[in-house]
Order: structure tokens, then sequence, then C-alpha cells
């Protein structure tokens, strides 16, 4: 992949730091372009996404006055103003300086460049880390992004040795990366670990090792043909023997029910597989998406708003929680597969996005000035089975949030969202 494939290169005011890359490789073959694109973005809504990433960059100045020294955020409880903070390990960390340094690319603000060169400095020691598979939203969603911004031999051997580090925990039996550790006999895969593919993908094409492309096409593969219902929905866990690769259990950690759709599981899938698409261009993955995005957008119990419940199989429904999270993840994946399908469908999956957009920008959701404890949406939910992180800010919900309003202001532009043949 190409970093700059991914979001659009844009002109801004030139910092001594902030350099664009203008190559143009790409590890699947030659570039194909999106969709001639004849929806254009609403320009009162272009307005509001400039307008709240600077709120946004205000807003974590705020927070980033409240971390303790060498602390990543999880997320803020307001009934007694305290901020829940992880260390490098945690499968979040990689979203508050990926947030900052998307905050900066479109504010130009050198306090947020500095804040996320200092956390990275803290997250750098995570390239090592073999005990988890979410090394792609650590360390891509940062040192990636810092590596799009300026690229540098320091940040590619940090991904790269990221990369190493995940594909250790591939077993060729199941064609799958392991998720959680558990017992010898089990070997858990969960649908977020579509996500951790991308940072493979980029590791062969600046190695030319096609290990890493052929592990996450294996991964990718795996998960198609078991995570997901007749119905396109996906399961969150899954099983494997990892003897002899059958399924073994499939199953809820996050969801209402074992048989329930949990609303980010069925983001993370529709997320994960537009990242496959781009990178190999092979058209499977993308009726994949088209698939996930169809359950996701017809689905009964979607409000008209467009920011889901927790689980779309909640049993109080409709005074379940919603979650802003997913409806950021949402957004911004759907922005992505708008421009590779045309007519209807497209529009279909622009609209959507941008309701998503409009209402996560209304003040239900998005945090007045200074409040919030510096997070920028509320109302997002982490594992409601576990009475965990439920009506609250989330970290990742942010990123998303963010990076869904960058795509916007930047859709349809030339080279906005290229696949590799």
């Amino acid at each position: 992949m190409n970093l700059n494939n991914r979001y659009s290169t844009l002109f801004l005011v030139a910092f001594s730091w902030l350099q664009f890359s203008c190559s143009s490789s790409s590890g699947g073959g030659e570039n194909v372009q999106q969709q001639q694109s004849k929806i254009s973005p609403d320009k009162e809504v272009e307005e509001l996404a400039e307008e709240n990433l600077e709120k946004a960059a205000a807003q974590y100045k705020v927070l980033m006055e409240r971390l303790p020294e060498g602390r990543f955020p999880k997320t803020y409880y307001a009934e007694n103003d305290s901020l829940e903070t992880s260390d490098s390990g945690w499968w979040v960390s990689g979203f508050y300086p990926g947030t900052l340094l998307y905050l900066y690319e479109e504010t130009g603000d050198e306090v947020l460049l500095t804040e996320a060169k200092r956390i990275m400095t803290v997250l750098e020691k995570e390239k090592f880390n073999t005990e988890t598979h979410d090394l792609g939203f650590m360390m891509f969603d940062s040192f990636g992004n810092a590596y799009r911004l300026n690229p540098s031999d320091e940040y590619k051997d940090i991904i790269i040795q990221s990369a190493k580090s995940l594909v250790t925990r591939y077993n060729p039996k199941v064609g799958a990366i392991r998720s959680w550790n558990s017992k010898p006999e089990d070997f858990l895969v969960i649908i977020d670990n579509m996500m951790n593919l991308d940072m493979l993908f980029w590791a062969t094409e600046q190695t030319g090792d096609s290990t890493y492309y052929n592990i996450a096409v294996e991964h990718a593969n795996t998960t198609m043909e078991n995570h997901f219902r007749e119905d396109n929905s996906t399961y969150h866990v899954l099983n494997y023997d990892p003897e002899t690769g059958n399924v073994q259990e499939k199953k809820t950690a996050q969801g209402y029910a074992d048989e329930s759709a949990w609303a980010r599981g069925q983001a993370w899938g529709l997320y994960g597989f537009i990242d496959v698409y781009r990178e190999t261009g092979d058209e499977k993955y993308l009726e994949q998406a088209k698939k996930i995005a169809e359950f996701i957008l017809n689905h009964p119990n979607m409000p008209e708003d467009k920011i889901p419940y927790w689980d779309f199989n909640a049993p109080n429904i409709p005074n379940a929680p919603r979650d802003a999270s997913t409806a950021a993840i949402m957004a911004s994946a759907l922005l992505e597969l708008s421009e590779y399908v045309e007519g209807e469908k497209a529009e279909q999956y622009f609209n959507n996005a941008e309701q998503i957009i409009r209402t996560l920008s209304t003040p239900e959701y998005l945090a007045a000035p200074g409040t919030n404890g510096g997070f920028i949406l509320k109302h997002s939910v982490g594992s409601l089975p576990a009475n965990s992180e439920v009506d609250v800010p989330l970290t990742y919900g942010d990123y998303y949030y963010v990076e869904a309003l960058k795509r916007y202001l930047e859709y349809g532009k030339e080279g906005s969202a290229e696949v590799p043949e």
C-alpha cells in the first residue's frame, strides 16, 4: 500500500517537519483509480467538518494537559471527573498519537505534533510485542501516519519490526493470525483483527517480502469463509482447532449474545474488507464489504440518525445505549467504499456517511469545548456485557470521527481512493 493513496494528498503550508511523499509504488501491481464520482460534498457539511476539526484540536490540548506522564487516554467518567488511561501495551495506545497527527495535518498546530512525537517515544517499544494482534491499531495508526507525513528510515524500521512481531501470531493450519491468547487447544480469532492487516500490506510494499501480504490475504480469506452468517452479519469470536484449522466455536465476548450482531464488530468487518480490497484489487473483498454495508444500513434496528445501538439485537431497543464509536468507523469506511462503486450504491454509501457526520456533529454527541475530559465525542460503548466503558467517550471513537471528517473534506479528489490491481 502507498500511504499517500489512502488519503488524498493535500496542499498545506510547508512546515519544517511536515513533508508529503509523492512516490506511487504499490504492493499489488498497477494502481486502479476509484470510480469517477459525481457526488458533490455539501458545502455546509464541509464547513462543519473544518470547524469541528479546529474544535477537536482544541479539545486534544485539554486532554494532553490532563494526561499523566507515560500514559495513554482510554476514556473519561464525567460523574467523578476522572480520566482512565493505559500503558503503551494496551490495544488503544496508537489512537491518541494518530488523532494528534491527523489534527496537526489539518490545522498545522505544532503543539499537536510535539505531543504526538513525545507520546510515540513511549509507544515505540511495542514494536517487539508479540503478545497482541492489535499492533496495526497501535503502531500503524501512529507511526504509519507519522511516516506518511514525514517518510523516514526510523519510522519505516519501527513499522516493519511491528509487522514482523504481528506475523509471529500466524498459524498456517488455521490460516489466520491469533487474536487472544488462550488455552493451547484453542485458537481465538476476532473480527477486529481485520483492522490490523493494513500494516502487513505496507510491509510487503516496503520490503519486497511477500510473506506479509500473503498472510494478510490468507487471514482475510479465512475470516470471509467462516465469520459470516447467511444474512452477512459477523460473529465476534471464532475458536479454531490450532492443529486442524477446524472451527470449534462461534461466539461473542462484547456482544449481547453469540448469535447477535455486535455493532462495532460489523463496522470492523466493513472497514477491514475495504482495506483488503484497496490493497489487493480483488473484487471478492469489495463484494464482501458491500454485503456488510447492506446488512448494517438496511437493518430494521438501525436508527434514522444512523448512530447504531451497541448491538443490533440488544433486547431493550430503543432504550439501549448508542455507540458513537461504531458510527464514526462506519462513516469513514462508507466514504471510502462509495468511491469504489457507481450510481445509486455510491450515493447510498456517501449519503449515509454524510448523515452520520451531521449527527455526530450535533451537541448530543460532540462535546462542548473544555468538557468531556478533552475527548471529542460522547456516548460510546466499550463492552456492555462487562459493564466496562458504557456511555462514555472512547479514544478510537475520536480517531475515526476525525478520519471521517478528513475523508469528507478530501472526497472525490484525485488519488483519494486508489487501489492496486
